[in-house]
């Protein structure tokens, strides 16, 4: 079966969005391995702390030996200086908390997709005009549903994707989907580890159950 290459495709077949942190590459690789055995195909690894550059090698050379189909994003990119290395490192997608242009600019230049963070119509505005076909809604949680909804008509050939405080229980997710949203990125509330687990078998669980809640 070919893989398909277009970031943006993927995330529309695959809509749930891990976003995850650990300055502990071991830790790392296990949480994407649990991710893929529970149906994710899409991954952002955030840029939040000295170990991301070698811990996102790490997880590449992982993915590209044992899940290829799997598309591994970086997110926290605030400057042009972090998108273009991490591009070099061979990241499939660039995800910003703002709206920059020289961003747009050097991901465009790369053919890379960038998902800038938007949290204002004005905001939202310049990231089409820079041309990103999906915005990311940060903070979600802070912004809500009724915003999407609100602003949504006024954008309609842009697609949404809110992250942070997205909770995991199906009326949270089938109201963000009712809204319009094209993808869900789960951060901390995914990763709450049940107390006694041993194992990771809890986030591919997890990750199993909301593939389905956003599947239908």
């Amino acid at each position: 079966m070919k893989t398909e290459t277009n970031p943006l495709k993927v995330i529309q077949d695959y809509p749930v969005i891990p976003v995850y942190y650990n300055e502990d590459a071991q830790t790392c690789i296990e949480v994407v391995k649990a991710s893929y055995a529970g149906g994710i195909r899409v991954f952002e690894f955030t840029n939040r702390g000295p170990k991301a550059p070698e811990n996102f090698k790490a997880l590449l050379a992982y993915r590209n030996e044992h899940f290829p189909d799997m598309k591994l994003g970086i997110g926290t990119i605030k400057t042009v200086a972090q998108a273009e290395a991490y591009i070099e490192l061979g990241a499939d997608f660039i995800v910003s908390p703002i709206v920059r242009a020289d961003l747009a600019e050097i991901t465009a230049s790369h053919n890379i997709l960038w998902v800038p963070g938007c949290m204002t119509p004005t905001e939202i505005n310049l990231a089409e005009e820079l041309g990103a076909p999906l915005v990311k809604l940060f903070p979600g949680d802070t912004l809500g549903i009724g915003f999407l909804k609100a602003i949504k008509p006024l954008f309609p050939n842009l697609k949404f994707m809110p992250t942070g405080g997205v909770d995991v229980n199906k009326e949270n997710i089938d109201n963000w989907l009712n809204a319009g949203v094209t993808a869900l990125g789960f951060g901390s509330k995914l990763f709450q580890q049940p107390e006694n687990a041993k194992d990771y078998n809890w986030l591919t669980e997890r990750c199993q159950l909301l593939i389905k809640l956003v599947k239908g």
